[in-house]
């Protein structure tokens, strides 16, 4: 069990509604569009991790969509809906700054922190509220897929820091999701502070590219 973070400013309401996976963040993005725990709400705060408070668990997640009435995708559905899906961000996206890399069946929105974050912090910039509004307007018309929100950050600082840092950041974007309407219960929530570098931590644009915050879109398989 991961430990908790607590963070302020998420309503209890909003996210009551709302383990293992595989690294999907090895690909390069293209312009052209977790650990274990719960955001399960809590006076003035949360934890990380699954948004459902059926069970902490994917098992969890996946029965607390069939009780929200999402159905399945299956066979050759599965690669249309997340074709239709992938070109809907791709163009919502353009110019903003965030990458969309199509890996199988899965997508992966990545976002640096240059244009998500301030420096040290995990208060969403104000000016990039618009492009999470496009984000969550399309997964609300896309709402047979999983989404999985996960922070990293580059080597500077102690590691605690950037663990704690990188889970900040996630969460914050998760909070600011279910406050455009996007079903908590298909939200997972976590960090991986400086673990998972996607460049080298050398150079300042490698730095620079491993401070992110990345939604890993899954087809929901039922």
């Amino acid at each position: 069990m991961h430990a908790k973070l607590i963070v302020t400013g998420i309503s209890v309401v909003a996210l009551l509604g709302a383990c293992t996976t595989t690294d999907p963040y090895s690909s390069t993005p293209r312009r052209n569009n977790t650990g274990t725990g719960a955001i399960a709400g809590a006076i003035g705060g949360a934890v990380l991790g699954y948004l459902t408070n059926t069970s902490n668990s994917e098992e969890g997640r996946k029965n607390a969509l069939i009780g929200a009435g999402i159905g399945a995708l299956g066979g050759a559905a599965v690669g249309a809906y997340m074709d239709r899906q992938q070109r809907e961000l791709e163009a919502q996206l353009s110019g903003s700054g965030v990458g969309v890399a199509r890996q199988g069946d899965n997508l992966v929105l990545r976002m640096p922190s240059d244009v998500t974050f301030a420096s040290n912090q995990s208060s969403i910039n104000p000016g990039f509220h618009a492009t999470l509004d496009d984000v969550a307007a399309v997964l609300n018309r896309y709402d047979q897929s999983i989404v999985d929100i996960i922070g990293h950050a580059d080597s500077d600082g102690a590691d605690d820091y950037n663990l704690n840092l990188s889970r900040q950041r996630a969460s914050s974007v998760a909070q600011y999701l279910v406050t455009r309407n996007v079903l908590a219960d298909r939200l997972y929530v976590d960090g991986r502070g400086e673990s998972q570098p996607v460049a080298s931590n050398a150079t300042a644009e490698g730095k620079a590219q491993n401070r992110r915050v990345e939604i890993l879109i899954r087809p929901f398989r039922g």
